[in-house]
């Protein structure tokens, strides 16, 4: 059955609203408080879908209200759509505040965390009519969403393949181990990665860049690689350190403010790969104004700043 098909006038917000609550709730009644509908009226709503759909959206029980099949396709579609109507008013209200341009920036962790929030607090106050969405990722889907056209522009430590798109460096950090006092491990002078790998490790989400690179050199020394733990963020990994369960790598700018207040250790890695370059990238055919905003992040003078 085609869109054409159905009564559109009985796909209104309020009614979609209402369905996706009652799911939620497992309650007709809590759904029409929250939708400030009295009950009958609700329960009228409902079944005028039920009988436009042709299907029950819900069992009806003792306790409540829960999905059928054809409910739970309704109320995942539903979200989408509130949640895009939710997209559309806050873009309706920017533009009445002076806002007239979005622009989706998606960064790694790496780049939100040492670099970012200064430069993108200077341009705000530069551009006022430019609002910046950002969106973290790790580093391999910061670069596919540039190539899928989910975000214009993408900062990210370089690894994942670029090369059909138009990048520029952007920073560069550098990888410390990260260890628990009193681990054998302490020490000041650089360890070679490869000489680590009896112990269990924490590292970022698979796309990582840096979890791309530890597990790559431990095959490369024929070394199983003991991820113990994976997490998303630089302070759910020290935490994880701090708590015996295995040591860590991070950017040194990063960590050691988490160091200090953790009271953990540090020590320098001796590999080439400790040393990165972070790149901003943007699509071939990204606009004037998309362009700027790369150049802006990436010219000479920010550099110097952070």
């Amino acid at each position: 059955m085609t869109m054409s098909s159905y009564n559109l006038a009985r796909f209104d917000f309020i009614s979609i609203k209402l369905a996706v609550i009652c799911a939620q709730k497992g309650s007709l009644t809590a759904a029409a408080r929250d939708c400030n509908l009295v009950l009958p009226a609700a329960s009228r709503r409902i079944q005028d879908l039920e009988r436009t759909i042709g299907n029950a959206l819900f069992h009806r029980h003792s306790r409540g209200l829960v999905p059928t099949e054809t409910g739970r396709a309704f109320v995942k579609h539903g979200l989408e759509l509130l949640q895009s109507l939710d997209a559309l008013v806050q873009d309706i209200d920017s533009i009445k505040a002076g806002v007239t341009r979005h622009v989706r920036l998606t960064s790694s962790t790496a780049a939100i965390n040492q670099f970012l929030p200064p430069l993108l607090a200077e341009y705000a106050a530069l551009h006022p009519e430019i609002h910046v969405a950002l969106d973290e990722q790790v580093s391999d889907m910061v670069v596919a969403s540039l190539r899928e056209g989910r975000s214009d522009l993408g900062a990210y430590v370089e690894g994942p393949f670029d090369e059909d798109l138009d990048t520029m460096d952007f920073r560069k950090d550098v990888l410390v181990l990260i260890l628990p006092q009193g681990h054998k491990l302490t020490g000041k002078t650089p360890i070679p990665f490869a000489d680590t790998l009896d112990e269990n490790w924490i590292s970022l989400n698979a796309g990582a860049a840096l979890l791309m690179r530890q597990q790559q050199t431990a095959l490369e020394a024929g070394r199983p690689f003991k991820l113990q733990m994976q997490v998303r963020s630089f302070d759910a990994v020290a935490h994880m350190v701090a708590s015996g369960l295995g040591i860590a790598a991070l950017p040194k700018a990063a960590a050691l403010p988490i160091i200090k207040a953790m009271k953990l250790s540090w020590r320098p890695l001796s590999d080439d790969w400790a040393h990165r370059q972070l790149k901003v990238g943007i699509r071939r055919d990204a606009d004037p104004a998309i362009r700027a905003f790369r150049d802006f992040l990436c010219e000479p003078s920010q550099n110097a700043k952070a």
